[in-house]
């Protein structure tokens, strides 16, 4: 076992977040670190310091490796980083077995393949009239395909899906963003998880009293023998879905769409003459777009003993993130892995996490990014962007790599 030097350090990497990362990459500082020290010790700005874990072999091991605690997190005496965002004690991705477990196995009920399959057509149905609404609107001039598209779609199929009225989606929204920026004041934050909550558990007080056709009805009507969720489980859950369903997916169809026609027009073009292969593109995107925003998962765990990774010892006590940035481009397990493969077929890609914590909405997620594809290459597969890729203006402080504008023409086929 070996000792990793310390970021901050005379002669080592500066504070991190390293500056450089993008939505196409990792900052270059730490794609040559993982690399190099593909376990790192890392000074954190603001103070603190904490342990990267890059290489995928490595980055599976402690999401399946009990040793390391997403509960022990929340604890008075664990570590405290500045600049980071963390989801409220007690909510499923803030939980160890056997509490997860329970709550995990009760929630999955809500998400029947079925469940998500049968959601097609409505979600189809949004995107289209999102985009004749928008084509309609932008006329001969660009469209925002962030504003008019990528986000009421995201908003929308998880608003429908939790059964929230549609009067209330933008201050949802507004409420969202609050919670999602690690740069304002944490009273900002907590302000907006506030509002989010609140709302939330007046809509499950509602569905316990009347149950409808929704996701939220059916986490209330999940059991395991006379086991059922709380109140304050349902709320947690319901805050959980909006927050991933909302953010993570209007960014991602946003960064989808920039990096194709961006960097792979010709793919862009190709997908809308054959969808079948969509599915694919989706995989390789997921692997390849990089969500978030400080490079890192963002939930750190906590070391419950001295654990040794890829060779290196990490103290009892301190914190752990895993780089699912640089684990998705390992050469070991990605061949050319800093290239896109929309051809590529073995893709075991950690988009959605992985192990107990792997993401609960991934099934939703896949079936938004490839109905969006679908209908926006089909509809325009000669769209281009309105500004160089360079100008484009992304929201400053987000946990996660979202674009504030995409101006886009969305040019159909001249041919």
């Amino acid at each position: 076992m070996t000792s990793c030097p310390a970021g901050g350090a005379p002669g080592g990497p500066p504070p991190f977040p390293f500056p450089g990362s993008s939505y196409s990459g990792p900052a270059p500082l730490l794609e040559r670190l993982a690399a190099e020290q593909p376990v790192l010790r890392v000074e954190w700005a603001g103070g603190g310091h904490a342990w990267l874990v890059t290489r995928h072999e490595d980055v599976t091991a402690v999401l399946e490796d009990t040793r390391f605690s997403r509960a022990a997190s929340y604890a008075p005496e664990a570590p405290r980083l500045s600049g980071l965002f963390q989801a409220p004690p007690g909510m499923i991705v803030s939980l160890d077995p056997p509490e997860h477990t329970r709550l995990r196995d009760l929630a999955s009920q809500a998400f029947s393949p079925a469940r998500v399959g049968a959601m097609r057509p409505r979600v189809v149905e949004v995107a289209a009239g999102l985009l004749d609404a928008l084509e309609k609107d932008a006329g001969d001039g660009p469209a925002d395909l962030v504003e008019g598209f990528a986000s009421p779609l995201a908003m929308t199929v998880i608003c429908e899906l939790l059964g929230v009225p549609e009067e209330d989606r933008d201050r949802f929204r507004s409420w969202v963003r609050r919670f999602a920026d690690v740069s304002a004041p944490e009273e900002d934050s907590a302000e907006g998880g506030r509002l989010l909550g609140g709302y939330m558990a007046d809509l499950v007080a509602a569905r316990l009293a009347e149950p409808a056709d929704d996701v939220l009805s059916a986490l209330a009507a999940a059991r395991s023998g006379e086991d059922r969720l709380s109140f304050d489980e349902l709320v947690g859950l319901g805050f959980t879905l909006l927050g991933g369903g909302y953010d993570s997916s209007a960014g991602q169809i946003g960064n989808f769409a920039t990096m194709l026609l961006a960097r792979h027009p010709g793919v862009w073009r190709r997908l809308g003459r054959a969808p079948e292969e969509i599915p694919a593109a989706v995989e390789e995107l997921l692997r390849l777009v990089n969500l978030n925003g400080n490079d890192t998962s963002g939930l750190p765990r906590i070391a419950l003993e001295d654990v040794e990774v890829g060779g290196v010892t990490v103290p009892a006590g301190d914190a752990v993130f895993v780089a699912f940035v640089t684990a998705n481009r390992d050469p070991a397990v990605f061949p050319r892995g800093a290239r896109a493969d929309f051809g590529r077929r073995d893709n075991p890609h950690l988009a959605f996490g992985h192990g107990i914590h792997r993401c609960l909405g991934a099934p939703l997620a896949r079936l938004e990014l490839a109905v969006a594809l679908e209908e926006l290459t089909r509809r325009f597969p000669d769209a281009r962007l309105a500004v160089p890729e360079s100008a484009l203006v992304w929201r400053a402080g987000d946990v996660n790599h979202n674009l504030s504008r995409l101006p886009v023409h969305l040019r159909r086929s001249t041919t």
